[in-house]
């Protein structure tokens, strides 16, 4: 048996990864199986337990080409300008989302055609808790530290803040995957994100 040079066992690999992004996308992931992507990918099961351990290695990996939203917020820097930072990412996330095909199909299975009921998907599930958990912290380092420098009000909710912003965010990713047809992304990305920071200064639901 003749043994593929790395760039050949690569390429392998990222055709799996490219075929069952393509198929969790169509069907969802507990309707795809192994043997499915293999059939699509005109490979046999053996090349894909060469790379993978099972469907949830290969989905995980899947995911691991496209970074998480909240993974890609903690990168943000804070200490000077915490808004700007926000809104940034923001603006940065809904367009990415909008324009990056694969990004686009990515979130799509994770948000809407990844059941629940399966031990891969529950991992999955998991991960995507704890990288939410994070995310939400960091989001609120970024309010208090603009309330501290005096961006935000003294006496601004930032817990509340910081579900606000959250829910917007990926209310927004969400609701467009679902239903793309239904507004810009892309072109509205700025727009939506800068209605959401004059509620911090102005809305008494907010406000201690």
């Amino acid at each position: 048996m003749v043994r593929k040079t790395k760039a050949e066992a690569l390429a392998t690999r990222n055709l799996l990864l490219d075929t069952a992004e393509r198929l969790f996308f169509e069907r969802g992931v507990s309707k795809t199986s192994l043997a499915d992507i293999a059939k699509a990918a005109e490979m046999t099961r053996g090349a894909i337990y060469w790379h993978f351990k099972n469907k949830y290695d290969l989905l995980q990996a899947m995911m691991e080409r496209v970074r998480l939203p909240p993974e890609t917020l903690l990168e943000a820097p804070v200490e000077n300008a915490p808004l700007q930072a926000m809104r940034d990412y923001a603006v940065k996330m809904l367009r990415d989302t909008a324009t990056n095909p694969r990004r686009r199909r990515v979130l799509s299975i994770m948000m809407h055609r990844c059941e629940k009921n399966e031990d891969e998907a529950k991992a999955l599930t998991v991960r995507q808790q704890a990288a939410f958990i994070d995310c939400t912290s960091h989001i609120r380092l970024c309010m208090t530290t603009a309330v501290k420098l005096e961006l935000l009000p003294a006496n601004l909710d930032t817990d509340k803040a910081t579900t606000m912003y959250l829910a917007l965010l990926f209310g927004l990713i969400s609701n467009w995957l679902f239903l793309p047809d239904n507004f810009d992304l892309e072109a509205d990305a700025e727009a939506l994100t800068d209605a959401f920071f004059p509620m911090l200064h102005h809305s008494p639901s907010l406000l201690k």
